[in-house]
């Protein structure tokens, strides 16, 4: 019996929580997604257009119950990044076994890993690369590397780098690029069936993360960027010393939530606007 909570059931996170949702060892679900679901969706995304102007969380609550009529989904349009919203969340994350992120923004990825590793969760991030060229998927457990020390490493260790790489969080106030070029849905769902295995992976072996933090896969050859198509490229990222993020956290590693606010204000005022 398996408490998944997840932000983002757009064209990415929607695959990774039908395919997940599948599994019988999930027995409840909540999502969290504020989005309406909009006409330029329809190209990319598993709901078809008579979801154009409804509630993506609520779409997607009929979506699983006709899959899984014996699961249990907590559906919130709320805003993960909503400060009025922070204690609510917190509760529902300790609440849960394991998190999944499908989140398009740096934002909502940071207070992602923020309310994981104050409760202590295994969580799994998956991004597509701009236009589709390849995609990452990060494990994260308890004590190891948060998504700083993770995006920090990457754009400093990787010889063959996307466009739009993730930003250097070991340089504060370095500008924080968002992936703006559309994938395709056949690269959204690569990813996607990637993001999903991994998290299985994770339920069946909590401690994964020691295999490797990061799996990047290229999926089209790309002059400066890929060399070759369809090529697996695995990252074991440590923890560092110097995150701007988990770096500010005391020794124990537990912080109340008034205190958990404070540390996510220092690092993005390090951070700059993100």
């Amino acid at each position: 019996m398996v408490h998944l909570f997840q932000v983002g059931a757009g064209s990415g996170g929607m695959p990774v929580l039908d395919a997940i949702a599948r599994d019988s060892r999930i027995t409840r679900v909540t999502l969290v997604e504020p989005d309406v679901f909009q006409k330029h969706n329809v190209e990319r995304h598993l709901f078809g257009r008579s979801a154009i102007g409804r509630l993506k969380a609520t779409v997607a609550v009929e979506w699983l119950r006709e899959r899984r009529s014996d699961l249990i989904v907590e559906p919130l349009a709320w805003d993960l990044c909503d400060p009025a919203r922070h204690g609510e969340l917190i509760n529902r994350v300790a609440a849960c076994d394991i998190g999944v992120c499908a989140a398009d923004n740096e934002s909502a990825k940071f207070q992602f890993d923020a309310l994981m590793r104050h409760a202590k969760k295994p969580w799994a991030l998956g991004e597509v690369l701009s236009g589709g060229i390849g995609g990452l998927v990060h494990r994260f457990v308890p004590g190891g590397p948060c998504y700083g020390c993770v995006a920090s490493h990457l754009q400093r260790t990787t010889t063959e780098a996307a466009p739009s790489p993730a930003p250097d969080y070991s340089a504060p106030g370095g500008p924080v690029p968002e992936v703006r070029i559309p994938a395709s849905r056949a690269a959204i769902a690569t990813v996607a069936g990637l993001h999903a295995l991994l998290v299985l992976d994770l339920l069946d072996n909590p401690s994964a993360e020691a295999e490797f933090t990061t799996l990047l896969l290229s999926l089209r050859r790309t002059p400066g960027v890929f060399a070759e198509a369809y090529r697996p490229y695995r990252f074991r990222v440590p923890r560092q010393a110097g995150c701007l993020v988990c770096g500010v956290e005391p020794s124990g590693g537990d912080r109340a939530p008034e205190d958990l606010d404070v540390a996510l204000d220092q690092a993005f005022s390090r951070l700059g606007d993100v």
